[in-house]
């Protein structure tokens, strides 16, 4: 039930024909009698720097979730930006904070390093492949920053893209030792697709899986099925692994934490959608 006293959270992208998360928050809200909604509202690239000024001028707005194609411009119109969003180099989460201002985070790689930790992988003092120095892929690098790990190898055929983030990294986490280049998942702990490999069943496989290790942890973030072809040929190995979706409800805890609600587990969510 939406009432007067209902916070609204926008969900903002477009097209929004195939978005997921109000089939996720909302049953949860309702079961735990929080007065929030997740509202999907399309806006076109065009309009969307002028309509989030506006969207948050609402007396009853409290946040927005932000999807694709808006989460690097969502960069520019903020006025506190988290560090892991300023390595991403986009924002997925937008909070009005006390004062007006606001609050930018990034929440695709929290999900992904949640799930890790949450299947026993160890990720402090560890070696991590990650290919793909996109949005995910940058995201995620982040949140492996910060949780400690040993050492980040990053791969992507887009050189602009890969030194970007080699840089990005460098200044907020110049701690992490960072190298790029090569594609070998050979000595890593934990290998990761942070590309649209697996989309289509033509698509390459993105490392040589035969030189993976049984002991190595494979990530994924094609969510377009369970078992794509990479972490199939992962399980052949005997390599432990993370599918796509895991990421995705992994992460809404750290959103409920972020917009101030109480917050619960990736298997309780997954019970309670209506996807």
């Amino acid at each position: 039930m939406i009432s007067g006293t209902t916070k609204l959270i926008a969900h903002l992208g477009y097209p929004t024909e195939s978005f997921k998360a109000p089939l996720i928050y909302n049953p949860y809200f309702e079961e735990q009698g929080i007065d929030a909604v997740v509202m999907p509202m399309g806006c076109r690239p065009e309009d969307y720097p002028a309509f989030v000024k506006l969207l948050f001028r609402l007396t009853n707005i409290h946040g927005a979730l932000v999807t694709m194609p808006h989460k690097i411009p969502t960069m520019h119109l903020l006025d506190e930006i988290s560090t892991n969003a300023r390595v991403a180099g986009s924002c997925n989460a937008i909070k009005l904070g006390p004062d007006g201002k606001l609050i930018g985070d990034m929440f695709d790689g929290e999900g992904f390093v949640r799930g890790l930790k949450r299947k026993g992988q160890q990720i402090t003092g560890a070696r991590a492949l990650i290919i793909g120095a996109g949005g995910v892929g940058s995201a995620i690098a982040a949140s492996l920053a910060a949780a400690e790990i040993a050492h980040l190898a990053l791969h992507d055929d887009n050189r602009a893209a890969l030194e970007g983030l080699k840089a990005r990294l460098n200044t907020w986490y110049p701690a992490t030792p960072v190298t790029s280049g090569s594609s070998d998942p050979e000595g890593f702990d934990i290998v990761i697709n942070a590309t649209p490999l697996g989309m289509r069943k033509d698509d390459p496989l993105p490392v040589d899986v035969n030189r993976l290790s049984a002991g190595t942890f494979v990530g994924e973030v094609v969510m377009k099925e369970e078992i794509t072809p990479f972490l199939a040929a992962a399980r052949e190995r005997g390599c432990r692994y993370q599918v796509g979706t895991d990421m995705l409800f992994e992460q809404i805890p750290a959103y409920l934490e972020f917009f101030g609600f109480a917050t619960t587990t990736a298997e309780h969510l997954r019970r309670v959608a209506r996807l």
